[in-house]
């Protein structure tokens, strides 16, 4: 019985590396912080921040002007918005979306392909804005 546990687990487990499942190829390897976890997939760092979707949108555009970012296009609606710019000669796109009363997702990705680094250094800048109210 106990063999058998063991081989239906590890099948499952192996379907999921096979698929391409990149939540479980990331698992334990998200990197923790204040505000939750940063997600690094397909390269796009997601995470979610525990303030309102206002006042998390007002530190990204506080982020980009501190960052002195050219060419930026907002577009902001009720419960979701996002922002474009370049930053250091690099495409950046910030995702903002309501998520629940107080929680609210924020995705950045760096240019065509992602820049882990780049993203992990525009949410410390939004965290720190954040948490400077």
């Amino acid at each position: 019985m106990r063999k058998r546990t063991f081989g239906i687990l590890l099948a499952v487990i192996g379907a999921f590396l096979i698929s391409g499942c990149a939540a479980v190829l990331v698992g334990g390897a998200a990197v923790g912080a204040g505000s939750g976890t940063y997600l690094y997939i397909k390269g796009e760092m997601k995470t979610d921040y525990y303030a309102s979707f206002d006042a998390v949108w007002s530190a990204c555009e506080k982020t980009v002007a501190d960052m002195r970012g050219l060419d930026v296009q907002r577009d902001k609606m009720l419960a979701k918005g996002k922002i474009d710019v370049v930053i250091d000669e690099e495409d950046v796109h910030i995702s903002v979306t309501y998520k629940a009363k107080n929680v609210t997702t924020v995705s950045i990705r760096i240019g065509l392909f992602g820049n882990k680094l780049s993203s992990q250094l525009i949410h410390d800048k939004i965290l720190d804005n954040l948490t400077k109210k």
